[in-house]
């Protein structure tokens, strides 16, 4: 196995297997491999945080993984070096893939300028996101400038993903029954921009429609911070109809960001909000190994479960278990 050393060396040179191995060494749960996965962060911190943090979502059969191999391909034609990483915990539990499987992505698995990596299976969303937060500071490192972060697009997951992004995409497709009622509000609250995909054969006309309710529909939101107001694009992933106006439209939102202060304030902001996140899983995790708390907490759920004991007088006993020594 290659030391931290090596394969701090390897991703400055831009070397894939090293950005690999490095990412595993990162998702690895072995305690053993904690300290070395620190050492490879601290040493690329310095060199990341130079690229663009695209997060994409979409309800599963929007086309999402599609959409981004028509992306990626336009943003490496243009010269760019493209990453693509996913936040999907639940890829266990549906039997699914949202990355997993790599023939999704044809063309842009074999494309030099490009690096996919599907997100470990069978984690907790804390546990994926925070892995994921870490794998784009070791992608930057590697002279990525473009980061595509795929998001499942059903539970909580968008809201982890969009802590990490500086622009959060929306990917709708037409007839699927929630142009306006089954749609998450929270999710349109977040997203800079919704793109209808699969506007192409007789589906055009739909598309236009859609395009119009979604329009529509986010007038009716609150204001951005940045005062951005979100756009309704259409595109085609099949045919790449639409794929260069929309990333002429995330440039524009960037360099808008950037020109205002917003960007940097943000990123600060996320760096924050990573900070205290990992505090608090850090904390959690200690406290439900702590020997004390592991012979106590099911007595202790039992009892308030029988009215025995309050909820707060038993976190309260607990929590004093786990300081004892």
């Amino acid at each position: 196995m290659p030391t931290a050393a090596e394969l701090i060396q390897g991703i400055l040179t831009g070397d894939r297997s090293s950005l690999a191995r490095a990412i595993t060494m990162v998702e690895s749960t072995n305690t053993k491999h904690l300290s070395i996965s620190n050492e490879i962060i601290e040493a690329c911190l310095p060199h990341s945080g130079k690229s663009i943090r695209l997060g994409i979502t979409g309800v599963p059969g929007v086309g999402k993984s599609t959409f981004i191999e028509a992306l990626g391909t336009r943003l490496t034609s243009l010269g760019k070096k493209v990453a693509v990483l996913a936040v999907d915990p639940s890829s266990t539990l549906s039997k699914g893939s949202i990355l997993g499987d790599k023939t999704r992505m044809p063309e842009l698995v074999k494309n030099n300028n490009a690096f996919i990596r599907p997100s470990p299976s069978s984690s907790s969303l804390g546990g994926v996101a925070r892995k994921t937060r870490e794998s784009i500071i070791l992608c930057e490192a590697a002279g990525y400038d473009t980061i595509l972060i795929e998001t499942v697009g059903v539970g909580q997951s968008e809201t982890a993903v969009h802590s990490m992004v500086d622009f959060f995409l929306l990917l709708k497709i037409t007839g699927a029954g929630d142009e306006l009622q089954g749609i998450k509000r929270g999710i349109v609250e977040m997203a800079d921009a919704i793109v209808i995909n699969k506007a192409d054969g007789q589906n055009i006309k739909q598309v236009d429609l859609a395009k119009l309710v979604f329009t529509k529909a986010l007038h009716l939101y609150p204001p951005k911070e940045n005062n951005w107001v979100p756009p309704v694009l259409s595109c085609s992933s099949l045919t790449h109809q639409g794929i260069a106006e929309i990333w002429e439209m995330i440039q524009n939102y960037i360099t808008s960001n950037q020109k205002s202060g917003y960007f940097y304030t943000h990123r600060k902001s996320q760096n924050k909000y990573w900070l205290l996140q990992t505090i608090e899983e850090h904390l959690q995790r200690q406290f439900y190994q702590n020997s004390n708390v592991k012979n106590t907490l099911d007595k202790m759920i039992q009892e308030v479960i029988d009215g025995k004991i309050s909820p707060f007088s038993a976190a309260e006993k607990l929590i004093r278990l786990s300081k004892e020594r």
